[in-house]
């Protein structure tokens, strides 16, 4: 079953047992670790990585979602292993392997050679299976990546909209928004919901300014967004 970003704890063999709690609960799995927020070297990585990324979106033409999608998979990889400086083909090998994961999440064909095609050397299939496998195990088979999307619907449906068009318009915004923000490093220290949370409110201020207030209460007064507030504190 193709993995829906939004829904990302759902499959094909089970009941929807993703209860918001479930998410909350588990979000913190999908993150990259904190000592990896405050390494130079994997700052300067991870701009290098999301750079192949992009361009393997524009000339592969791929989905926003695949890439945002790969960029979790590097950042939570760079930040349990070690990739040397002097060996910078191992982080183009990274890239194309976690765009080759992330296009078989989404259930989306990714050529290799199609992204590899200006470039001067060339990495086989098997070369690219083996990092995915170290990639599989690094992460703990965690592909099913708990995102700022995965929240998006929730934070919405405390909003109360009544207009559909208004719905889609809020999210749409907030959708544009998290995918901007996906290349600010600093922004890996907040947990997705949170991400998600903001991502709202901003929108709902720039679309809905006489309701801001109300929007910001609601999610103030959200039991899961204190949770992990009180989380982050400590």
């Amino acid at each position: 079953m193709e993995l829906d970003l939004e829904n990302p704890l759902t499959c094909v063999e089970e009941e929807q047992y993703d209860t918001v709690s479930a998410l909350f609960d588990s979000e913190s799995d999908h993150m990259a670790s904190q000592i990896f927020l405050r390494s130079f070297h994997a700052e300067s990585l991870r701009r290098e990585a999301i750079a192949l990324i992009l361009q393997a979106q524009y000339s592969c033409n791929l989905d926003n979602f695949i890439s945002y999608l790969a960029v979790n998979y590097v950042d939570r990889f760079i930040s349990k292993k070690e990739v040397p400086e002097e060996k910078p083909w191992i982080l183009r090998l990274l890239v194309i392997s976690c765009l080759s994961l992330a296009a078989k999440m989404k259930k989306i064909d990714f050529s290799y050679s199609d992204f590899q095609r200006d470039e001067g050397f060339i990495f086989d299939a098997q070369r690219i299976q083996r990092m995915e496998l170290l990639i599989l195990s690094t992460l703990n088979w965690r592909m099913r990546s708990i995102t700022p999307f995965s929240f998006v619907y929730f934070f919405i449906s405390l909003f109360e909209l009544k207009d559909p068009a208004l719905t889609k318009a809020l999210k749409d915004r907030a959708t544009e928004l998290i995918f901007k923000a996906r290349d600010e490093i600093k922004l890996l220290e907040y947990k997705p919901s949170i991400i998600a949370a903001s991502a709202l409110l901003c929108a709902s201020y720039e679309l809905f300014p006489l309701q801001f207030s109300s929007f910001k209460a609601a999610i103030s007064s959200c039991e899961y967004i204190n949770q992990v507030r009180d989380t982050n504190v400590t």
